[in-house]
Parts: structure tokens; sequence; C-alpha cells
């Protein structure tokens, strides 16, 4: 943070600032100062403050022409499409910019898994960030429904049967979703309601990641922590800024390549045919961001036993910052570990690809297979290979690697030792 306190120049300010410290807050955000060797993994985090911004902008207009009735949601997606201005687009830049907001999100996490932004003091930061995504994937489902399609229909009729497993109290739960017997109009009402409230709860969380987030201050690819403000920092404010907004400026050209050009690449065509009760697709597939877990669900013969595999893999990622024992953050430092985090990569897009398979023959052994590996990488590699593990000398500061000098405390110190025999002997 800031070491100065801000102080308006105007009376008015003063007088504003003193009661609501909104500019004091903004002056902090402009003047953070911000470790200088950050890449542009670190991006995605303003990225990532635009999509959830261009989807709930994107989402009260759509919610203006939308029906939420189960006779009239597919005539009225089709309505939009046709008939409202510019509807086609508002439509496709919705439903592409929540494909392309878990996109953002999970390198999002992927970056904090390689470089240890989990790792104490950013344990708080971590945790609020795993709940925003726990409720991004509960608001995408919802929203995936309200088309009411084939695919919706069906998709909802499969996941909130899931809820059933629970002991004693899932029947209740499944029929306080459904609202009745069977997915329909008050299902559809219900997910309507919800999609429509989760995006502000998970705005009032992202503000609370933000805020937590100053606290300590940013992590950084060496991953050891500086003093601020000093020479390895810059203010946030234009240096940080300039490079988030070309970050930006790049993903939106990738955005809108989609939006107008494949804009039903990421979509399922059953869901262009409306809801029928009475025939059932041959496969029923969620959106790509939901299939590892979906994978791991399937994985597991047993129905509650699935349910409980699919929320522990959630569990265990909220629990991260405990289960890495190693006192050292960037896999920079850490040879083996670094291999490992590439196979989970590897075993993360493996489920994503069997989550979409019929869950048969090999394509149900390999899903098992990845998920023991999923669990294992947490549960069992991540604590032992903290206590394990040779790790490289770090850095005395991030300045180093960047302007030269001694490269490691090892280094150093045997410089330092040098010098000392150098000056007995005269």
């Amino acid at each position: 943070m800031s070491e100065h306190k801000y102080i308006p120049k105007s009376k008015i300010g003063q007088w504003f600032d003193s009661r609501l410290p909104l500019l004091t807050l903004a002056n902090h955000l402009t003047d953070y100062p911000t470790p200088k060797n950050l890449n542009y993994w670190w991006t995605f985090g303003g990225i990532l403050t635009f999509c959830l911004i261009t989807q709930i902008i994107t989402g009260l207009v759509l919610a203006m022409h939308y029906v939420a009735h189960a006779d009239l949601a597919f005539e009225s997606i089709e309505h939009i499409m046709r008939d409202v201005n510019y509807g086609w687009l508002l439509r496709y830049v919705h439903a592409n910019g929540a494909s392309m907001f878990f996109l953002a999100v999970y390198i999002h996490i992927f970056r904090a898994l390689f470089y240890g932004s989990y790792k104490s003091p950013r344990e708080m930061i971590w945790i609020i960030g795993m709940l925003i995504y726990i409720l991004m994937m509960a608001t995408a489902f919802m929203g995936y429904v309200l088309p009411w399609g084939q695919m919706s229909f069906w998709g909802a009729t499969v996941i909130t049967n899931l809820f059933s497993a629970i002991p004693l109290v899932g029947e209740s739960i499944v029929t306080w979703l459904w609202g009745g017997f069977a997915v329909d109009n008050p299902t559809l009402t219900r997910f309507f309601s919800l999609h429509y409230l989760m995006p502000f709860i998970i705005f009032g969380l992202v503000v609370l990641h933000i805020w937590a987030l100053h606290v300590p201050g940013n992590n950084n690819p060496i991953g050891i922590d500086i003093k601020k403000p000093s020479k390895d920092t810059v203010p946030f404010s234009p240096y940080i800024v300039v490079k988030d907004l070309y970050a930006l400026l790049i993903f939106l050209i990738i955005f809108a390549g989609i939006v107008f050009f494949v804009p039903n690449i990421l979509g399922h065509t059953d869901n262009y045919i409306k809801a029928n009760p009475m025939v059932t697709p041959s496969h029923i597939v969620p959106e790509w961001y939901l299939l590892p877990f979906y994978a791991i669900l399937r994985a597991v013969p047993s129905k509650l036993g699935g349910v409980i595999a699919m929320f522990g893999a959630l569990f265990v990622l909220i629990i991260l910052p405990w289960l890495d024992t190693s006192k050292i953050r960037s896999a920079v430092f850490r040879p083996l570990y670094k291999v490992f985090f590439w196979v989970l990569f590897i075993d993360v897009l493996a489920l994503g690809y069997l989550g979409a398979m019929p869950p048969e023959g090999w394509y149900l052994f390999f899903g098992r297979l990845s998920t023991i590996y999923y669990f294992a990488h947490f549960l069992i590699i991540m604590p032992v290979l903290g206590y394990k593990e040779k790790t490289i000398p770090l850095p005395i500061s991030i300045s180093e690697p960047v302007l030269g000098g001694e490269t490691t405390y090892a280094t150093a110190k045997l410089k330092t030792e040098k010098t000392e025999i150098l000056l007995n002997d005269k």
C-alpha cells in the first residue's frame, strides 16, 4: 500500500472524503505500488473484471426482453435474435462472454497455482477467488437452462437430480429446485431469478477480492516479498494500467472474432430444438467449462460418491494453501513441482475432453484414472513435495534477474566470504 495518506485539495473533496473515503480509495488504487516484474499472466485480473461488467450489462438488457415461462422462453430468445435491435449481438456477446469469462478464470487460477499466489499471506484472497469461481459455475449453469432448448431442459434435469443423492434432505432439495415433481415452469422461474441475482453477489465478492489483495499486495513471478514502495515497485498507474489495457485489447480482438465469425462454435446444436420432455437427447453434455467436474462426477460408480467427488474436487482447491507445504512460492525455483504442475494441466484438459464423451469403455477408464490423479496431486503430491523437493536458491530481490548482479542468496554469500578472505590477507 501507499505509505502516505491522501488528502483531497478542495474543501468539498475533503468534506466528502472525511465522510465517505471514496476519493482516498480511488487514489490508493492508482498510486498502488506494484512489483515491476509482473508479466502478462497478471493482466487477467483486469480482463475478468471487464468480463463481469460486460455480462451484467448485456444480461440486464436481455432480461428486458426475455420471458421466464416454459411455453414462451424459447420463442422469446428467437424474438431477441430476430426482432430486437442488435439483439443477436447482445445474445452472442452474453453467451460467448460466459465462455471467455471462464477461459480467463482458468488462466487466472493456473497462474496462481504456478506462481504460488495462494500461499501466506494471501490465503483469504485465494478463498474469496474460489467462492467467486463456484458462484460463477452455478450462475453459468442456470443461464444455460434459460433458452429452454433440449440440452437446457435435460441438462437441468440431470444436474438437479444429483442433489437427490444427499441423504435425508436430497429429495426435498430437488422438489424445491423443481417447484414440483419434474423440471417445468417453476424451475425456469427459479433459475431465472437466481441467474439475475448471482452476478451482483459475484460483483460484491470481486470487490472483497481486490480489497483483500491490496492488504498483502501482489505476488510476483519470483515469489519473494517486496518492501513497498521501493526500487522493486512501480506505480499501478500508468505502468500496470497500460499493460492491462494492451492485454485487454488483444483479448477483445479474439472475443470479437468469435462473436462475429463463429458465435455458435462453443454451443450445442440440440439447444436450437425446443425443450421436449418426451424426447431424450442421445448424449447430454453441459457447457465446456463444467466438463472436468462432470467427468469426475461420472467417474465414480455410486451416485452419492460421484456427488461427493465433484464437490470434493472444489473443496481441495479451497483448502489448497494448507495442502502445499513448500516454503517457496514460485514454480520457477521448484523444478520437480513444475513437472507435476504441467501434468495437472494436462490432466484437467483430459478431464474436460472425457466429460464430453460417453461414460463407457476406455473413456470411463481414463476418466477414473484422471480423477485419481487430480485428487492425488493435491492430497498427496503437494504435501509430500514440500518436504522432499530440492529447490533452487531464491534471488535476493526481484531486481536482480532484470538488472544483473548476485542472482541468489548462495552466490551473494559466496562473494561476501571471498571478499572477507581477501581483506584478511591484505
